[in-house]
């Protein structure tokens, strides 16, 4: 299985999980964990992610997700668990 780590953060504003869990979707991209908050009127989540079965490259989602981001207002990361672990270890 290989998974990313997807961050979103940004205004908050109808629709951001929506938008980004469609795409997910429509790229065969499991949710595997998801934990989402609201501080004030600013939007965090973060989530874990498979994407065994998507066939285009790690770059073409991470580019597509910075342009979903993008039109719905809001900054979204993406990351490889493997190196999202070796950054965040102590």
């Amino acid at each position: 299985m290989k998974k990313a780590i997807i961050t979103v953060i940004g205004k908050d504003t109808v629709g951001i999980i929506a938008k980004v869990c469609t795409y997910l979707a429509e790229k065969e991209i499991n949710i595997l964990d998801i934990s989402q908050t609201i501080v004030q009127d600013y939007f965090n989540m973060m989530m874990i992610v498979d994407v065994s079965n998507f066939d285009a490259g790690f770059d073409t989602m991470v580019d597509e997700l910075k342009a979903v981001g993008e039109e719905i207002g809001v900054v979204i990361k993406c990351q490889r668990e493997d190196i999202f672990d070796m950054m965040h270890r102590i």
